[in-house]
């Protein structure tokens, strides 16, 4: 089996164990929001949207945010914007929907959100100028978008988030601190 359907299998069970857990705490009353948690509600797809999509001619495909791309359920590559990714603090293993216009038009949704983990560290440049965040023994990747749009410069600190369970390669940033000089 290839390498990434078997990341992409893997990702989807944790999503998966996840949203089992917080349905258990939904159903015991035990439910309380966190930092980062969200509403049920936000689980739900508008009702006619994917009917309209079918109607219209639109392709709709779901996938894995591999912290760079969608990976479809085929371990197909689905290109996404630096600065939509960045902007919207897509982390490694959210699940997003795809719609595909006619005219050939992408446009990304967010559709369950993994549970994150903020962590602090220093923002650094690797030597193929690819940024990334330290700390201790850790590295994650960031997106250049994240770093641009925030003003980093090397040894800024850097807030990142990360899947909360699990181990992931790529954070999204939160926010830059400038460091004082």
């Amino acid at each position: 089996m290839p390498k990434q359907k078997v990341i992409f299998i893997q990702k989807l069970i944790n999503n998966i164990k996840e949203n089992t857990r917080r349905l258990e705490e939904l159903l015991s009353g035990n439910w309380e929001e966190e930092n980062g948690a969200i509403g049920i509600e936000q689980f739900a797809a508008p009702p006619d949207e994917e009917t309209t999509n079918e109607q219209s001619g639109e392709k709709v495909i779901e996938g894995v945010f591999n912290g760079q791309h969608m990976i479809g359920p085929d371990g197909k590559q689905y290109n996404m914007p630096p600065n939509y990714a960045s902007k919207s603090k897509l982390v490694e293993g959210d699940i997003l929907k795809l719609v595909i216009g006619q005219n050939g038009k992408f446009i990304y949704k967010q559709i369950g959100p993994i549970e994150r983990e903020r962590i602090i560290g220093l923002l650094a440049l690797g030597k193929n100028g690819d940024y990334f965040v330290e700390q201790g023994s850790r590295r994650w990747r960031i997106l250049t978008a994240s770093v641009t749009y925030f003003k980093g410069q090397t040894g800024d600190e850097a807030i990142i988030l990360v899947p909360k369970y699990g181990e992931s390669n790529w954070a999204a940033v939160e926010n830059i601190i400038t460091r004082n000089m």
